[in-house]
């Protein structure tokens, strides 16, 4: 049974004040929520499901609390258009240390929508990408939305939001900036380490980052499309770098 006190507070965490307030978030779905307790051991603060998914799911989910919800209450507190099983309150995350030597890393300007936050970072794990530099006016990791289209990378791929500008001045390492002008990327050698920066949905790479990168890349186009999806574009480059 779910009180009223934990209905309003799981509800208050899709609003990102509330989230900082708190220092946590929510996660829903058996896939992401399965991942984040096994990828980040103590996270999850508790967890609210369907009684039946709490029997199928107990035995390897440790000392975790479990409250069984209706599918109305479930249906009440979910973030989701149809609700799926399983809501998590989990901890933030601690805020990771970046090491820019012998990796390759995605830094984010000002990428605005949730649906391609999730995505870049969901891309990024897929190709062994273990951090995202995110400049700090860019959507929120812990937006249910971002959260969902993750798909539980999440709790893997380290993701910092910082003054970008500031940031990328203080590697050591190649900047590639992606832009409609730049070298094709099929004509660049695969480095072992180097920073890939990925702009706004609509404006680009502000034009004071786009000065500090080292190289301009871009996908050479056949069609007549103006531009590329961010998230679609970084899979592309991601493709090709690594």
């Amino acid at each position: 049974m779910l009180s009223k006190t934990q209905l309003k507070y799981i509800q208050s965490l899709g609003h990102k004040k509330l989230r900082d307030d708190e220092k946590a978030f929510i996660a829903e779905g058996p896939k992401i929520v399965k991942e984040i307790i096994n990828e980040v051991p103590g996270s999850v603060i508790s967890v609210f499901a369907l009684e039946e998914w709490i029997n199928e799911n107990r035995s390897w989910a440790g000392n975790i609390k479990f409250t069984p919800v209706t599918e109305a209450e479930l249906d009440r507190i979910s973030q989701l258009s149809a609700p799926n099983n399983v809501l998590a309150v989990v901890k933030k995350f601690n805020e990771p240390v970046i090491e820019t030597t012998n990796k390759i890393t995605l830094a984010l300007d000002t990428i605005q929508d949730p649906g391609n936050m999730g995505t870049i970072i969901r891309t990024a794990d897929w190709f062994g990408i273990e951090q995202v530099v995110c400049s700090d006016d860019s959507a929120d990791m812990y937006n249910p939305k971002v959260v969902q289209a993750t798909m539980g990378s999440i709790a893997r791929v380290k993701v910092l939001y910082t003054d970008l500008e500031q940031w990328i001045s203080g590697q050591q390492v190649k900047i590639y900036a992606a832009s409609l002008e730049g070298k094709d990327i099929r004509e660049i050698k695969k480095p072992a380490e180097g920073i890939i920066l990925i702009g706004n949905e609509s404006k680009g790479i502000r034009p004071q980052l786009l000065q500090k990168a080292d190289e301009r890349i871009t996908i050479m186009k056949k069609g007549k499309a103006e531009s590329l999806n961010a998230a679609v574009a970084s899979g592309i480059i991601l493709s090709h770098f690594t």
